[in-house]
């Protein structure tokens, strides 16, 4: 662990013990892990396994320590940074800014900026953080197209409420397109994509060389017991396979929720949910194009207990065997949770992976999770 690093742990390990004195803001702490194995070995993990909170090796994974302080800053602004700690599948410790970003308050006519580090509204998922997750791991086509830890990076988002009879609301942004966190943009130069090595485009010159997002998001009652959402994406900004080559990603994302009015802490419920994605990366050669999705089923058949079930997709046009971030992938998932109180979880989940990149095309993984948390923390989205 490097200086920097260092000096950020015992900032933030002291802010956690002067917390109680300091006041005026919500300071949470959540930790979670998983112990487990595949039949894969740990090299053959890091492609399976391809996000960078999944259980990554075999024995034991320090997933995710995310260190929350959120507050209200006065009438106008609303601030929130969350910082985390990992132990990566190399065994070394990882400290990064995830989010840190302000929010308004006080705009008129519905609308709301953003800005500073911050997770991309874009799809269902990436804006969660993995503590909120329903499975143990990221799916393959998100790890993919946006990156092992979900696209970030600094920038501006304005969303707007439409006054409309039921809730609709548009997102509109702006952020830089380098980084690791932005693998289909401008990445990290020496990478590869398709067999194009990235080159160095140097930083943003204009609008044109940011990455811009878009998400319309509607939201309904279709009965008394089930709410609908559903969601359109788009993603636009230069990538760095050559130097005027540009990528465009698009998904659309439906979720579902049955809950009968009669229920014990929200339970028995039915959650469907499901996200379908669409990649065109332009390089000097063509256009390589990519697609997946995934469809999940929850039922939270009684209080505490929650069974999943997942199915992944994702494959690529041309010719796809030496690379893994393109090889054709499915992954059929089981698991089952128990929330033993709002604070602690455990989740067992089983794995089903066919990859061209494995010897024998398949692989069987079983993980057991955990999940502690205490200190306040902003509610889940819906």
């Amino acid at each position: 662990m490097n200086l920097s690093a260092r000096v950020l742990v015992f900032f933030f390990v002291g802010v956690f013990i002067w917390s109680p004195a300091l006041g005026g803001f919500d300071l949470s702490l959540s930790a979670l892990g998983a112990a487990g194995g595949s039949s894969a070995s740990d090299r053959e993990l890091e492609f399976l396994q391809a996000g960078g909170h999944d259980p990554g090796r075999n024995g034991f994974n320090l997933q995710n320590i995310e260190l929350s302080l959120s507050a209200t800053v006065d009438p106008y602004f609303y601030a929130q940074a969350n910082v985390v700690f990992l132990i990566d599948r190399h065994g070394d410790t990882v400290v990064e800014l995830e989010e840190a970003f302000v929010t308004s308050r006080a705009l008129p006519a519905g609308l709301q900026l953003k800005a500073g580090q911050y997770l991309t509204d874009f799809g269902r998922l990436n804006a969660q953080h993995p503590h909120s997750w329903a499975f143990v791991d990221q799916p393959v086509v998100l790890s993919r197209f946006l990156s092992p830890d979900g696209l970030r990076n600094p920038g501006a988002r304005l969303s707007w409420l439409m006054p409309l009879p039921w809730y609709s609301e548009v997102y509109l942004g702006g952020q830089n397109a380098d980084g690791e966190t932005a693998v289909s943009f401008l990445w990290k130069p020496g990478e590869s994509v398709g067999g194009n090595v990235l080159i160095d485009r140097g930083g943003a010159r204009g609008l044109t060389d940011l990455l811009m997002s878009a998400r319309w998001l509607n939201g309904f009652d279709a009965s008394d017991t089930v709410s609908v959402n559903l969601g359109m994406s788009a993603l636009a900004g230069p990538n760095a396979s050559g130097t005027d080559t540009d990528t465009r990603i698009y998904g659309v994302d439906v979720y579902l929720k049955w809950k009968p009015l009669l229920n014990q802490r929200g339970f028995p419920f039915l959650a469907w949910q499901t996200e379908l994605l669409r990649r065109d990366y332009q390089t000097p050669a063509g256009t390589l194009k990519d697609g997946g999705g995934y469809t999940q089923l929850l039922w939270g058949y009684a209080p505490g207990w929650v069974a999943g079930a997942r199915a992944e997709y994702a494959d690529a046009k041309g010719e796809t065997e030496d690379d893994p971030l393109r090889d054709k992938r499915t992954r059929a998932s089981a698991n089952l949770t128990w929330h033993m109180s709002e604070y602690s979880k455990l989740r067992l989940q089983y794995n089903h992976d066919r990859a061209e990149q494995l010897p024998d095309g398949r692989a069987h993984s079983l993980w057991l999770q955990y999940e502690v948390g205490f200190g306040k923390h902003a509610a889940h989205l819906f």
